[in-house]
């Protein structure tokens, strides 16, 4: 009886697979990390598909501490912000856009509720930082300075913090408690909040609380006015200030009739106040619906609850208890012009929705600092024309959201700590972006998206109840599942099922896999069957 062993399992040198068949490849395929859409397209430079990863496996204290790392105030975010992230969503194309928002919220309450809070610092680097303004760009510049070791003191020369989140955005969209508790939780750093302290001057401010920088995020609290004829009965307001007296215990008295004149999101906020008011508000507005600065959906909220609207018309004069309106028509390039046709309309005040200007007399005085058309100008450190003074948010070129002011108060808290270290802060390069063409959609389940309940219109026009409804913890768990994972492996074992070579090595869970190159033959199988588009095939060096 021969003692030889079966042949295959002998594979001596010279049999087929010591030969190293991967060397018949001309490309190789490699994992690489793509940028999910959604991220690139979120000013607050969240990670979201980082935080949905955690949030699907149902962790949603770790997905909330992820989310966190970039923006301090989730349940803000997840009521106020308007998502840019959604309309960037591969999902979209495929059926609806992943409710990054509502799951985003729905771990802003979690977090409420269960009283989470952050992590303390544990090092302390002696540097002191005045942040001037609690809007949303110096809060989370507090926020990621605080974390960052340094000694922060907000300067706010309002009653109360939160800059145009609490004076800018009405109750129906932003309950004050949901704005307190996440104002709370960053004081809770150690972040020193000094209320009614108007900076007069920033170099002042600076020398008597010995501070080694200063962020400016000073928001747009003075309303732009026009001038329009009026009787000297005619009350005629800004709208800053009639959202802003909202907060206070005397109510703004405008009478029943108020026409508001603007088409952005202030005029709409505005009108739908008015109506919960037992008012009757009328926009006026030079464009059309679609030119509207407005976002579409609160445009289609406001006419729901009864606010009447009335495109392309100016107001010419103001009378007393009514206004003279003249009819635009669009010209063939689109623009409205004047007809010539007039209309009077009974009105007891006009509200001025024209837009918002920062006050910038805590600059005056201070060499180096450029002020162009209204805002501050500053480098790409965010720093302003004087060294150690930087300035984000309402006063600087920007989109003015309270998204775009929590990234930049990101932004300037890491070049502010690099600029206290004598150093500077380079963010390391991004990822090419992972479209939908990168996708095989054929692997993923239909799964419509959850909407967000709505409060019923009787309650919606008479009271200040939040008018848009969270989900759930089993919503949000099925709307953070419809995540595709662009451009970045979920170990779906595709890849490793399809390999005709078995050269993929699976590395245990959480670790993604690898190639062996011995007995990969570059036959590209695994990228054309990764459903998120996280290989890539590479041409061999010779």
């Amino acid at each position: 009886m021969s003692m030889h062993k079966p042949f295959a399992t002998t594979l001596d040198v010279g049999s087929s697979l010591a030969n190293h068949t991967g060397s018949w490849r001309t490309e190789r395929p490699v994992y690489v990390d793509r940028l999910p859409p959604c991220n690139h397209a979120c000013p607050a430079g969240e990670d979201i598909q980082g935080w949905l990863f955690h949030a699907e496996s149902g962790n949603y204290e770790k997905a909330w501490r992820a989310l966190t790392e970039n923006n301090p105030l989730p349940a803000i975010m997840g009521r106020v912000c308007y998502h840019p992230c959604e309309s960037a969503c591969n999902r979209g194309q495929l059926d609806a856009a992943v409710g990054i928002n509502s799951v985003e919220r729905f771990l802003g309450d979690e977090a409420i509720k269960r009283g989470w809070a952050f992590a303390k610092p544990t090092m302390n680097s002696g540097k002191r930082v005045l942040v001037v303004g609690a809007g949303p760009s110096g809060l989370s510049a507090a926020y990621h300075l605080a974390r960052l070791g340094h000694t922060v003191e907000i300067q706010e020369a309002g009653p109360f913090a939160g800059g145009m989140m609490r004076f800018g955005i009405p109750k129906y969209r932003l309950p004050r408690d949901v704005l307190d508790a996440e104002v709370q939780r960053i004081l809770d750093l150690g972040v020193t909040l000094k209320l009614n302290t108007k900076v007069a001057n920033i170099e002042d401010s600076l020398k008597a609380g010995s501070f080694d920088a200063a962020f400016l995020a000073v928001g747009a609290h003075i309303g732009k006015r026009a001038f329009i004829p009026a009787a000297d009965a005619t009350k005629i307001v800004d709208a800053i200030s009639v959202l802003r007296s909202m907060e206070g215990e005397e109510k703004p008295m405008l009478g029943r009739r108020v026409v508001v004149y603007g088409g952005g999101n202030t005029a709409i906020d505005v009108a739908r106040t008015v109506k919960r008011l037992g008012g009757e508000p009328l926009i006026v507005y030079r464009r059309t619906r679609d030119k509207a600065p407005a976002h579409d959906f609160e445009i289609e909220e406001a006419l729901q609850e009864g606010v009447m609207i009335k495109w392309l018309s100016t107001i010419k004069q103001a009378g007393e208890g009514n206004i003279t309106v003249e009819k635009m028509a669009l010209d063939e390039k689109g623009f409205p012009q004047p007809t010539g046709e007039f209309e009077t309309l009974e009105a007891d005040s006009v509200v001025l929705a024209l837009g918002q200007d920062v006050d910038l007399s805590l600059l005056d005085g201070v060499p180096g600092l450029e002020i162009k058309d209204g805002t501050v100008q500053v480098g790409p450190n965010m720093m302003t024309g004087r060294a150690g003074i930087f300035a984000g948010g309402d006063m600087v070129p920007s989109e003015r959201t309270v998204t775009v002011g929590v990234g930049h108060g990101k932004k300037a808290a890491r070049h502010i700590d690099a600029w206290l270290r004598s150093e500077t802060y380079a963010p390391e390069p991004k990822h090419e972006i992972a479209g939908f063409e990168r996708l095989n959609t054929w692997y993923y389940h239909d799964a419509p998206k959850t909407v967000r309940p709505m409060l019923d219109i009787i309650r919606r026009q008479s009271s200040f109840d939040e008018v848009q409804g969270g989900l759930d913890e089993t919503n949000a768990l099925f709307e953070a599942r419809r995540c595709l994972s662009c451009g970045n492996c979920f170990e779906c074992d595709n890849c490793y099922g399809v390999c005709p070579d078995n050269a993929v090595i699976k590395l245990g869970p959480g670790k993604r896999f690898q190639f062996n190159y011995d007995y990969c033959k570059g036959c590209g199988l695994c990228v054309a069957e990764c459903p998120c588009g996280a290989i890539r095939m590479e041409a061999e060096e010779i």
